[in-house]
């Protein structure tokens, strides 16, 4: 009897319908949602005066977009899992930057009065992972963990690209004078484009090919990822990334109504409309670069947060650029006042941040208060 038990085979897992069911409902919802404004967009967007039906609809269109936005980056991840180096990081990198344009392009393209909306979000993604994000990191992370540890030379190459990239595309427009106003002329628009997305890919390049090492570090990657590894065949993955993208599109415009009526109706800071589409953009890696922190695993951390605003800056710069050229948008890059001290202060605490190779609850602490700054600064400037 003994030996037909250990005879019988061993059932592997199923990966079926009932299994998407399960662990992928909230792609119905999303589905359901987009056809529901498709069909009563008119009705349920009409009479956003009233504060009660435009909260209910900005919260429905801000938690559907955010819930999609999770699903594609938790698909994301699997098939870099699956596929490995570089493959796995262009995916990842392109999928959150896709729904970043997407969602900044629907929502600048609905209305007339929303030329700095691209600056605004970028600015604001800055500032929410550089001070937001790693802030509570390495807070949470020390607090736990007294000191941890991370790769100097990884985080001295991406601040290297960030800082370079971000001072031509947020601070460069204030001072050329071939234009009027915080912009480009056609010639330094073409500039940008251009070294954004060759400083990306030599970037790319050096994380995944000869310096792979720059941005490991012993123990670390390996067990993180083996652990998280799902059952799912690649290609389930695959299309389930590319059915959660598309109602994004959708569901962005329909967010731009909302949106514009509280910064052209109600009058508040133009920048909230920017904080709005950053916090859908950062929220999903925001959530894997704590949990990374807060488990000991600082260099995954790390990566996440700055590689994100390397992304921000050397992908969607350019994809913003295109996209104003094709419509004819006129775009406003060059930060002014108070931002543009934030974003130097902010630069120069990441570079005192991140060159010991060590990080402490105190480091922690202080991007927090920059990051509660910016917040202040955005009612009362």
């Amino acid at each position: 009897m003994l030996q037909n038990v250990q005879a019988q085979p061993v059932r592997k897992k199923t990966y079926g319908l009932s299994t998407i069911l399960r662990d992928d409902w909230f792609l119905a919802f999303s589905y359901a949602t987009s056809l529901v404004f498709f069909l009563a967009g008119d009705l349920l967007l009409a009479n956003l005066a009233n504060p009660f039906r435009w909260a209910l609809v900005f919260g429905w269109l801000f938690a559907t977009v955010l819930g999609s936005a999770l699903c594609v980056v938790r698909h994301a991840e699997q098939l870099a899992l699956r596929l490995g180096e570089p493959y796995g990081t262009l995916i990842l990198t392109l999928s959150v930057t896709s729904i970043e344009v997407m969602s900044i392009s629907a929502v600048m393209t609905h209305g007339d009065n929303n030329p700095t909306l691209a600056r605004d979000t970028m600015f604001s993604v800055v500032m929410i992972v550089l001070n937001g994000m790693v802030g509570l990191s390495l807070l949470l992370g020390a607090w736990r963990h007294r000191e941890q540890h991370y790769n100097l030379q990884g985080a001295n190459a991406y601040l290297g690209v960030i800082i370079p990239l971000a001072v031509l595309a947020l601070i460069l427009p204030n001072y050329t004078l071939t234009t009027l106003g915080p912009t480009l002329s056609a010639m330094q628009r073409m500039f940008l484009i251009v070294t954004s997305g060759v400083l990306y890919c030599a970037f790319l390049a050096m994380q995944t090919g000869r310096h792979r090492g720059y941005f490991t570090i012993a123990g670390e990657a390996t067990e993180d990822h083996n652990a998280e590894k799902s059952e799912a065949p690649f290609i389930a993955h695959a299309i389930l990334l590319a059915a959660y993208m598309l109602p994004i599109v959708f569901l962005a415009e329909q967010l731009a109504h909302p949106v514009d009526h509280i910064l052209e109706t109600m009058h508040a800071p133009a920048v909230l409309g920017g904080v709005i589409m950053a916090v859908l953009v950062a929220t999903p890696e925001a959530i894997g670069a704590v949990r990374a922190a807060v488990a000991n695993h600082l260099q995954r951390s790390v990566n996440i947060f700055l590689g994100s605003v390397l992304s921000t800056i050397g992908l969607t710069v350019p994809g913003i650029l295109i996209v104003s050229h094709v419509t004819g948008r006129d775009i406003t890059l060059g930060l002014e006042h108070t931002d543009f001290l934030m974003l130097i202060l902010t630069l120069a605490v990441s570079v005192v941040t991140f060159a010991s190779g060590r990080t402490n609850v105190l480091q922690g602490a202080v991007h927090l208060i920059l990051f509660m700054a910016f917040f202040m600064l955005i009612f009362e400037h």
